[in-house]
This record gives C-alpha cells, sequence and structure tokens, in this order.
C-alpha cells in the first residue's frame, strides 16, 4: 500500500517551465503549503547552465526524456526526434533559449474562441511579470522579474550579415519582435542573465527553495492522480522504487507539459473511454480531448558551406578554435558558449492568404546532416524555416497502463496542404535571403538541398524528407469550452473538481514563435488564478 506521509495544499506535478513558475507564486505568501514533484533531478551540471549546452543535452537521457514521435506518413514514415526536458527546470533547461512571445494576434484568438481573459492586452502584464529585460521597463516589458531575458552577447558577423541580407530582400529592420510588431528581421534576444542560462529552475525556484511551506521532491514518478467521486484528491507517485501518495486539501495541478499531463491523465482515468478501457484503466470521466490536437512547429532547413572558417563547427572541430571559445566564454562569458540555438531571425508572410508572419526564418551558426548528431567537418551554417502557424492536428495517447512507457506521440506533420504551401514558399523566401549579396558573399555553396532542388514538387519532397520539429507541442488538453476542450478559461479540467492544468498543453492554437515565453505566461496567469480562488474561499 502506498505510503500516505503528508498532506497538502497544492500538489504540483511537473517542475519544469510552468511548475517551478507555480512554485514560486503560490508559495510566497507564506500561507499555503505545496508539494512539487519532479520526475527527473536535481542537477547542477554545468552544460544545464551554459547556453549551448542544448546542443550536448539533446539526447542525454539524464535530463532529457528522448522521445521519438510514431512514423509521420506525410514525412515519408519517419520517426521524428521529440526531446521534452527531465530535471529541474524542465525543457527550460535545456532549449534554444530564444525568447519570443508570439502575436498580438495568436491571443486574440484564443479570447476569440471563448476564452474570456486571454486576449493579448489581458495576458501582456504576465508576461512583463515574469521578465528582467536587460533594456528595461517600457510599454512591452518588465525589468523586475525573475526570467532573465538579454540581448545576445556577441553578434557574429553571420548574423549580422543574415540581418543586412534580409533587408536587401525588402524585410524591414525589428530590433524587438516581443515590442509592437513581430514582422521583420533583427537579432533574438535570449533566456540568459550575464551569459548564463535563466532557466525556472534558476530564475523562479532556486530562490524560495527554503521557504518552509514548500516541499520538493526529485526522482518522482507521478503514476496517477487520486479521487474521491470526481474530485482530485491527491496523486500517487514512486520513488526509488517506493510507492507513495500526497493528499491535496485544496487542488491537484498538473504542469507535465504537452506529452506527460495528457499521458498522466489517460493512466488516472480522464481521456476517451475506448482508450482506457484498451488498457484495462477504469474511466473516471469519458473526455475525448484528453491528449488529442496535438499542435506542434515543424521546419525546414537549407545548410550552407561558408567561404572560411568562422561558424561553430570550426571552433568544436579545431582544437585551438576551441580553446580559444572556452577562455573566452571562462573569462567574459562570451563567444561560442553563449550563443543561442539561432542568433539572428525574420518574421516574413509566405503564403498568399497570410495577414500577418506565417514563417520565421532564421540563422544557425552550425550545420549538422541529422538533429543531435556531430557537426560538419567543413565550416556550415544552417539556414532554419519553421512554420508558425501549422493546421494540421495529431494527438498522445498511452499505449500501456505503465507510466514507465513512453506514450503514442503524433504530430500529423503535413498533414494539411496549406502547411506544405506555406513550407515551400518559407523555404523561397529563406533562399533569396541567403542568396543576398550581404550574406552571398559568405557563402560557398548550398550543400542541402542543393540548386537542383527547385521546383516546388522537388522542394515539398525535401521538406518531407528532410524537415523536423522545433520541438513545441502544444494543445494536447486544450483551453475551450467546446466538446473536445479539457479545461476552461480558468484552467480547471471540465466536469472534475480539484483539478487544473497549467501548462503548454491547454494553448487552443499555437503561438507564432518560440513556446517557452508564452508557457511561463501561463503558469504566471494560472497562479493568480488559483490565488483569486483561494481569496475567494477564505
Amino acid at each position: 500500500m502506498p505510503q500516505h506521509n503528508e498532506t497538502f495544499d497544492y500538489v504540483i506535478v511537473g517542475a519544469g517551465s510552468a511548475g517551478c513558475v507555480l512554485a514560486n507564486r503560490l508559495t510566497a505568501s507564506g500561507k499555503h503549503k505545496v508539494l512539487l514533484l519532479e520526475a527527473g533531478s536535481d542537477s547542477r551540471h554545468p552544460w544545464l547552465r551554459i547556453p549551448l549546452g542544448y546542443g550536448k543535452l539533446f539526447k542525454d537521457s539524464r535530463f532529457n526524456w528522448c522521445y521519438n514521435t510514431e512514423p509521420q506518413p506525410a514525412c515519408h514514415g519517419r520517426n521524428i526526434v521529440a526531446p521534452r526536458g527531465r530535471v529541474i527546470g524542465g525543457s527550460s533547461s535545456i532549449n534554444g533559449l530564444i525568447y519570443i512571445r508570439g502575436q498580438r494576434e495568436d491571443f486574440d484568438q484564443w479570447r476569440a474562441l471563448g476564452n474570456a481573459g486571454w486576449g493579448f492586452d489581458e495576458v501582456l502584464p504576465y508576461f512583463k511579470m515574469a521578465e528582467d529585460n536587460e533594456r528595461g521597463a517600457d510599454d512591452w516589458h518588465g525589468a523586475s522579474g525573475p526570467l532573465g531575458v538579454s540581448d545576445l552577447r556577441d553578434r557574429h558577423p553571420l548574423a549580422a550579415a543574415f540581418v543586412e541580407a534580409a533587408q536587401q530582400c525588402g524585410h524591414a529592420r525589428n530590433d524587438d519582435f516581443n515590442g509592437a510588431a513581430q514582422d521583420g528581421a533583427g537579432f533574438y534576444q535570449t533566456t540568459t542573465r550575464g551569459g548564463l542560462r535563466s532557466s525556472t529552475a534558476v530564475a523562479y525556484l532556486d530562490p524560495v527553495r527554503r521557504r518552509a511551506n514548500l516541499k520538493l521532491v526529485c526522482n518522482a514518478l507521478t503514476t496517477r492522480v487520486l479521487f474521491d467521486g470526481r474530485r482530485a484528491s491527491g496523486v500517487e507517485y514512486t520513488v526509488d522504487g517506493e510507492t507513495r501518495s500526497a493528499q491535496a486539501n485544496v487542488e491537484v495541478i498538473l504542469a507535465a507539459g504537452a506529452i506527460n499531463t495528457p499521458q498522466l491523465m489517460q493512466l488516472s482515468g480522464l481521456g476517451p473511454a475506448a482508450l482506457l478501457q484498451a488498457h484495462g484503466i477504469p474511466v473516471v470521466a469519458d473526455l475525448p480531448g484528453v491528449g488529442a490536437d496535438l499542435n506542434d512547429h515543424y521546419f525546414a532547413r537549407i545548410i550552407l558551406r561558408c567561404n572560411k572558417p568562422w561558424s561553430l563547427n570550426d571552433a568544436v572541430r579545431q582544437w585551438h578554435r576551441g580553446a580559444a571559445a572556452v577562455l573566452r566564454y571562462a573569462l567574459f562569458r562570451r563567444g561560442y558558449f553563449a550563443i543561442p540555438a539561432l542568433s539572428a531571425g525574420c518574421f516574413l508572410k509566405a503564403h498568399p492568404s497570410s495577414t500577418t508572419p506565417d514563417i520565421q526564418a532564421s540563422l544557425a551558426l552550425y550545420s549538422v546532416q541529422n538533429i543531435g548528431e556531430a557537426l560538419h567537418e567543413f565550416s556550415g551554417v544552417t539556414g532554419v524555416c519553421t512554420l508558425l502557424r501549422p493546421e494540421s492536428r495529431g494527438h498522445v495517447q498511452i499505449k500501456s497502463a505503465d507510466p514507465r512507457a513512453a506514450p503514442a506521440i503524433h504530430p500529423n506533420y503535413l498533414s494539411a496542404p496549406k502547411d506544405r504551401e506555406t513550407l515551400v514558399a518559407g523555404v523561397r523566401a529563406l533562399r533569396a535571403i541567403v542568396q543576398s549579396p550581404a550574406l552571398a558573399q559568405h557563402i560557398v555553396e548550398e550543400v542541402e538541398p542543393g540548386a537542383d532542388c527547385s521546383s516546388d514538387d522537388a522542394l515539398d519532397d525535401y521538406i518531407r524528407r528532410r524537415g523536423s520539429t522545433v520541438y513545441h507541442p502544444v494543445s494536447t488538453c486544450r483551453m475551450g469550452s467546446d466538446a473536445r476542450a479539457v479545461v476552461d478559461a480558468r484552467l480547471r479540467v471540465h466536469s472534475i473538481a480539484g483539478l487544473r492544468v497549467i501548462d503548454a498543453s491547454i494553448m487552443p492554437t499555437l503561438v507564432s514563435g518560440n513556446t517557452n515565453a508564452a508557457t511561463i505566461m501561463i503558469a504566471e496567469k494560472g497562479a493568480d488564478l488559483l490565488l483569486e480562488d483561494a481569496a475567494a474561499r477564505a
């Protein structure tokens, strides 16, 4: 039998991008006793703080669930890598560090879909609340929040050339993708402070670890939510082979992310009844939307060979350049070890029907044959073309009643014709930037897909065959009021008391850009909703 060790007000499952925020905010008053459970470790490994560490952690099972998708029919039947953070800070501890909120229209659409309180003007204060932006506070940004947001420590000549080349193509210069408008070309801001990664573990959890009303348990795999009728009463979890349980007097909060949150709900009896019954799981509530509507960003890439040795490939391959990079970072927190996954970008409209940017074109200062493998031996960079608002939807479903078994992840990439049309047009726009004089002078050749790949059909096939995900899964516990929605606008699970979902899985649609900033915003707003309800009960 499980050990019933303690009772808490709130039990939070997942100490990732959202969970660390929630733990900080819910314990601030000292009134609420909180348990924070994390399946991964409480590691202090240096690669979790060094920005370049994202490349080292991509396939490291110590800090990463190392998932793969099911075979994707529209992508030549490939299983595509789907990394997810499995460590304190979650994916904010292993991601590419790009700080992008999305467009005003993304959040206004959430509100238009019936989610009161989630329009841009209503969520902007929570973005600002989170930020400690080194540029200072203004109408768009905050400077007193926990999360470090910084400009690039160095502007590499190739990144500067990319921005100039985009302007030569007619794209406006944009020095703040998170300001009044997203369109245009510029340099990314990153979730760093002083040349070190600012994950939610560092920004939100580390400063409050000693609070008497917070208990953190790591290496704790939550196996199911416990119920008293249709009310969530606690959770069951395992640590070192021992099964334990924790009771929640107020609420259980699922913050395990867009893959693990629906998996846990299904294991607990919440989800499509037929799926649960097929695995012998008693149905608590038939909720067909749990795990449905998976939405993720897909990208195509152009691999470019440079005319001199000045990419990250060279710093890794040549010992003297590598030694210089290590020394520069150690002394000044600058250079290749301080770079994010992408340095410069251009948000542009590729599809004729789009009224706001639908493509995020970017430059990565390295090149690789396959994601997670060794860098090319030549001096190379990569042009990245990301589809911002994919129409393709998939699902996450358990394949076993065993909580340790990975779920089936089926994003259904490129199943919507418009997604393929937009990416083909986006690759053409990216090529135009690369071939403009400012950048073309530094490039010897397009290694992949190559000049022979020029027709729409050839580009479409290349995108299907070589494209991948930028690891932004959302919408598997979608917010809304329709029959397939899982949570309401206050993030409460429909038809179940005492249970909320507060993580990226609640997004009704993808934001137009990297998802970490929006996930942190969701947690900031979610904490406010919880505290409002607590005050109303008092």
